[in-house]
């Protein structure tokens, strides 16, 4: 299934977009699909972390993603 991946911050830097469509199989969890990013752009490996967010809500590791989903890749965000 097409997932549509949304990147914000230095993540759309380091893969040199702000969307993309990604393929998954059929009941892959959020972790699954994090592999497949690291494995995809291993530039994400640069980051010491990010969030997951789908349908704009953070999300953890064992949420099913389903057909239709958005998914947003947020990395930390600093400030003072």
């Amino acid at each position: 299934m097409i997932i549509k991946t949304l990147f914000f911050g230095i993540t759309k830097d380091l893969i040199g977009a702000s969307e993309l469509k990604i393929d998954v199989a059929e009941n892959s969890s959020v972790k699954d699909f994090e592999t497949i990013l690291k494995n995809e752009f291993s530039t994400l490996e640069n980051l010491n972390s990010y969030a997951i967010a789908v349908n704009e809500a953070y999300a953890n590791d064992d949420l099913i993603l389903k057909t239709g989903d958005v998914v947003a890749i947020i990395p930390p965000v600093s400030g003072g």
